[in-house]
């Protein structure tokens, strides 16, 4: 039935890799399987060596029926660099870490920039989100409020250049909220007058949250989803608890990506799958081979590798 396939971040020749692998073909008409469809979760662009030809093979699939695609939090940042490019006198009250990691996407379209803003308008075109066949699609968090919010605003969960300006001129609206909520998930941030220090022996000022468990009662490691350090198993004080969006056990499969789960595991609940793999670092690509399963199975988990 559905391919699905974690954040690519501009390595075309592990996403070909992994096609073949799946059983896709390479025909004029792009990548094809005569039986299934690949999902792609986000994130295509930068990082990588190759993004022209990352979103050159994602379009295709999608613009010829062999594949479906979401937006991820780097594609949306791409579409407000070029909003905020276009419209000069706008303001986009936003961290310069995030808009630093377009400098290769731009770099690699320097000329081809009616190419790079053909694509911009086309990711422009995809939706934050998909419910379909018995499985759902976020690129970081499902949250259902905000998922309400998005079928009462908008079409199929696309999003309209309006509301991207919106978000560049009101960084603090519902809309703003809901739309970081799905692409970044939910971040805990540590108050100021308390020092949390990880295995690295860096300072925490935040950190990714296992979103779908109620935080109660747990430590500050047990409620983090971050892969790159440990945090103390220290309970975390109730009055920190953090809002979250618990998943129930009987909700349709979940896929996600956005987490950088190098080493796994990649199966997070027996409905919750982030088939994310930190590609930049891991030099590898993860997908999930779904048939209809209620319950995920790690044999299903396909993983296209290169040496670092």
């Amino acid at each position: 039935m559905y391919d699905i396939i974690g954040d690519v971040h501009g390595y075309a020749s592990l996403l070909k890799k992994l096609l073949t692998e799946l059983g896709y073909k390479k025909t004029e008409s792009g990548y094809s399987h005569p039986e299934r469809k690949a999902i792609f979760l986000g994130d295509f662009i930068n990082r990588g060596p190759e993004i022209r030809k990352t979103i050159n093979i994602v379009r295709s699939m999608v613009e010829n029926g062999n594949a479906y695609a979401i937006i991820g939090n780097h594609e949306v940042n791409a579409i407000i660099y070029y909003l905020k490019f276009k419209k000069r006198d706008m303001q986009v009250k936003a961290q310069k870490k995030y808009f630093m990691t377009l400098l290769r996407t731009i770099d690699e379209f320097t000329l081809y920039s009616d190419e790079l803003i053909s694509h911009l308008k086309w990711l422009r075109s995809l939706p934050l989100f998909l419910e379909m066949d018995g499985i759902r699609i976020v690129h970081a968090c499902w949250s259902q409020e905000a998922i309400d919010f998005f079928k009462i605003k908008t079409t199929e969960g696309k999003i309209k250049k309006k509301m991207f300006l919106e978000l560049i001129q009101n960084p603090k609206s519902d809309f703003s909220k809901n739309i970081w909520t799905l692409t970044k998930g939910i971040d805990f941030k540590m108050p100021n007058n308390l020092k949390l220090i990880n295995n690295k022996g860096v300072c925490s000022r935040s950190f990714r949250l296992r979103w779908w468990e109620d935080p109660s009662g747990k430590t500050f490691e047990e409620l983090s989803f971050d892969s790159k350090f440990v945090l103390p198993s220290y309970t975390v004080p109730e009055q920190l608890l953090p809002v979250t969006f618990i998943y129930p056990q009987n909700a349709p499969v979940l896929f996600i990506g956005h987490y950088c789960r190098f080493n796994g595991p990649h199966i997070i609940k027996s409905n919750i799958c982030c088939v994310d793999s930190g590609v930049a670092e891991s030099k590898k690509i993860v997908a999930y081979r779904w048939s209809g399963e209620k319950s995920l199975l790690a044999e299903n988990l396909i993983s296209i590798g290169r040496k670092k």
